[in-house]
């Protein structure tokens, strides 16, 4: 990550506001907005200054505090911009209170991204001198053509056997564009086909129209054809061991979509709902397990397992006592065995995959599903998550309601 030391920040805040600086008052009124649309530009780095660009919160225009309080909310509030999901993917930024010349000031850092075009709700924002504006079409292509492809994520590889043709192209145009770009700039119409599944990170460039694994995962419905554990296993035993009778069982493959619709289907087909008609007035209904948080774990399994060096899918195995869900590779970067499940700690092996299941609407707000399938467990009556986590895989086991 970036880090600008004190006389860094010193000569940017005497340059006044540039393509690298934008000043706020306050976070109030349309500030929240237009420092979200900066985060953006500055992640987009159009100018290509390979150096972060930085919002600074109570400082006036003119370059003088605004005598804003500083504190730990307003800090907070900054930082969850990263991970609300407005803007895609999600930026590497820091937030920190900064003193300069005797005052407190709450500094945004946003580093340059290694994959641009970055979103904020659909519309790709860059910086032109001191103002913010929407990418032109001749804009994008140059973003797209800055990827460094060596320092990409695995889910942005190309995938060489694959081809344009593999991508389904009604798909894309008719669900996936108009859940990923703002009206408006779907109806400029001045982008091309591959234009735009560039712009998404679907295919490497224009010039290079492989797909990408992104682009196989959410727009082939053969997606196991060129990722073997492209899928989730679903096995029901009538029994507590493995080796006890099989009641259901499905490879649960297709669009990254389908895979996680129909694997919701599973589990709503497989959850026991008991009626209690003794305790209150009206009955009550309560599941065994509550369906939440099964779905929870498992977008988290399939939005964060490793791809890479293994044909190993995720799996859910569903025994009269419990459920095992086991995703494929062990916590990654800030994450580890150790910190596993904190909340606040989180990080993202498969960022543009998580940007997608945004996208589809699988995933509300990043970095919360662990802690929402712990509180939907708990307001069910059953036990905690008991977990065992390695290098290798993460497995979630769920003890059924009581």
């Amino acid at each position: 990550m970036f880090q600008l030391t004190d006389p860094q920040l010193r000569a940017l805040l005497d340059s006044g506001e540039t393509d690298r600086l934008e000043r706020k008052e306050r976070l109030a009124g349309d500030a929240p907005n237009t420092i979200r649309e900066a985060i953006c530009a500055f992640a987009n780095d159009l100018p290509n200054h390979g150096a972060p660009g930085v919002v600074i919160v109570g400082m006036t225009d003119a370059g003088q505090p605004s005598g804003l309080v500083v504190d730990a909310p307003l800090l907070v509030n900054l930082a969850a911009m990263r991970d609300d999901g407005n803007i895609l993917p999600l930026p590497t930024m820091s937030v920190e209170r900064r003193s300069v010349d005797g005052h407190d000031y709450a500094i945004v850092i946003v580093a340059p991204a290694d994959a641009p075009p970055v979103r904020y709700r659909g519309r790709v924002y860059i910086r032109i001198g001191p103002r913010r504006g929407v990418a032109s079409r001749q804009d994008e292509r140059i973003l797209g053509e800055k990827r460094r492809h060596r320092d990409l994520p695995f889910d942005l590889q190309p995938i060489p056997t694959a081809n344009l043709d593999d991508l389904q192209r009604r798909l894309f145009e008719e669900e996936y564009l108009p859940a990923a770009f703002a009206r408006d700039v779907l109806d400029a119409n001045e982008r091309s086909y591959e234009e735009r599944l560039s712009a998404l990170r679907m295919i490497a460039s224009v010039d290079r129209p492989t797909p990408t694994l992104l682009g196989v995962l959410v727009l082939s419905a053969r997606s196991r054809d060129f990722v073997p554990g492209a899928y989730v296993q679903f096995l029901r035993i009538a029994g507590r061991d493995l080796g006890d009778p099989i009641v259901d069982q499905e490879l649960v493959t297709g669009t990254l979509a389908q895979v996680l619709q129909r694997t919701d289907e599973k589990v709503r087909a497989h959850v026991n709902v008991a009626v209690d008609i003794t305790s209150g007035a009206t009955e009550t209904r309560v599941p065994d397990y509550p369906i939440a948080a099964i779905e929870q774990l498992v977008r988290n399994a399939v939005m964060h397992r490793t791809y890479e060096g293994t044909n190993a899918p995720v799996r859910l195995t569903w025994f009269e006592d419990r459920i095992e869900i086991q995703s494929p590779g062990g916590p990654f970067g800030l994450v580890t065995v150790e910190n596993f499940g904190r909340p606040g700690v989180a990080d993202y092996r498969n960022p543009d995959i998580a940007d997608a299941m945004k996208t589809m609407g699988f995933v509300q707000r990043f970095g919360v599903g662990i802690a929402t399938a712990a509180r939907a467990l708990a307001d069910n009556g059953n036990p905690p998550i008991e977990w065992n986590v390695n290098e290798q895989f993460v497995f979630a086991t769920l003890r059924r309601r009581p």
